[in-house]
């Protein structure tokens, strides 16, 4: 229930009620989507996006001006901030930094009327924050100029779509880092990001560091890249990757950070970063943006990532098949 007061709503949320300012105040131009219809989306989504949060330093995208207007990605939680939202005083190299941690829907719904259109989180949790519980492979698909048809062999697949570059070629690459990590005996969780690509999750128990886990992650994509050489690459620099699919591990990092599931996107249609079930990767109509703050709620009374074991696992194990994988194929 929300009451308006003069130029600004209040909205429950738990036992606290918190003040939405400037409610009418449109934030994406092109489709009329203003701040209140942002703070109705998070409260619809809150059931879903505030476990991904929960414990997580956050990085706020926010987009005072809308989202035409300059952005300020935020990792300092500013001094009128209530004090009710919880903090995560968290090192830094020569000084720390005061991150909000959001771990309920009034801090969720406070964040918007900030006009934090995007939270991004950390991979680790504020009381462990050198240890992260996932781990992310960003599948970042070649832009429009470097587009060619690769030649391997099977390249179509089992479903017949074409190799072409672009999103087809995110989804390509998606079936093979799932079919990788079923060989080392890990899950993979599959989003759409709202922008561009797709980003595999992988659930860990926390206990490697991060050193340990971007290796892990490298040595994968690695193996990947050269199964596929023409096709996926590792190389960071576009000039170098040449029309292939770029497999991005730089998120495992401490202090990195990556888009939260059901989070949205400023850009024009208001995407929505939306978990899926790798079944959905044969639907034609599968793309990065497909989902919007206006058309995702058709996808709430079901999560995909609930019908995939999502407890965090060690890497102890799959290191080591990863391994001997690599010198069984020469990559050793």
């Amino acid at each position: 229930m929300s009451e308006k007061r003069n130029d600004a709503r209040n909205v429950r949320a738990g036992r606290r009620t918190v003040r939405v300012s400037r409610p009418e105040k449109v934030l994406f131009p092109d489709d009329g989507i203003t701040k209140w219809d942002l703070v109705e989306y998070y409260r619809s989504v809150s059931r879903r996006i505030i476990p991904q949060l929960r414990g997580r330093p956050l990085m706020m995208e926010r987009h005072p001006d809308g989202i035409g207007g300059k952005p300020l990605m935020q990792k300092n939680a500013p001094d009128h901030f209530p004090d009710w939202v919880r903090r995560a005083v968290l090192p830094k190299e020569g000084g720390k930094v005061t991150h909000v941690v959001c771990d309920d829907t009034a801090t969720l719904l406070y964040l918007a009327d900030q006009a934090c259109v995007t939270p991004h989180r950390w991979l680790s949790r504020a009381d462990r924050p050198d240890h992260p519980d996932r781990l992310i492979l960003d599948l970042d698909p070649p832009s429009s100029d470097e587009s060619r048809k690769p030649n391997e062999p099977g390249a179509s697949g089992a479903s017949g779509e074409s190799a072409e570059s672009g999103f087809e070629e995110v989804r390509w690459a998606a079936r093979r880092c799932c079919a990788l990590l079923g060989e080392l005996g890990l899950p993979g969780l599959l989003m759409t990001t709202g922008s561009r690509g797709l980003h595999v999750v992988v659930p860990l128990d926390g206990h490697a560091d991060f050193d340990t886990v971007r290796s892990f992650a490298r040595d994968a994509a690695d193996l990947l890249a050269a199964r596929h050489p023409d096709r996926l690459t590792t190389e960071p620099r576009k000039a170098k990757r040449r029309g292939r699919l770029y497999l991005d591990t730089q998120r495992n990092a401490y202090a990195q950070t990556a888009v939260t599931p059901y989070a949205v996107r400023a850009r024009p249609g208001a995407p929505v970063a939306t978990p899926i079930d790798a079944r959905e990767l044969d639907d034609p109509a599968l793309r990065s943006d497909r989902w919007t703050l206006r058309t995702v709620g058709e996808r709430l009374a079901d999560d995909p990532w609930a019908r995939t074991d999502t407890r965090g696992r060690s890497l102890r194990a799959p290191r080591e098949r990863l391994r001997r994988l690599a010198e069984d194929e020469g990559q050793g």
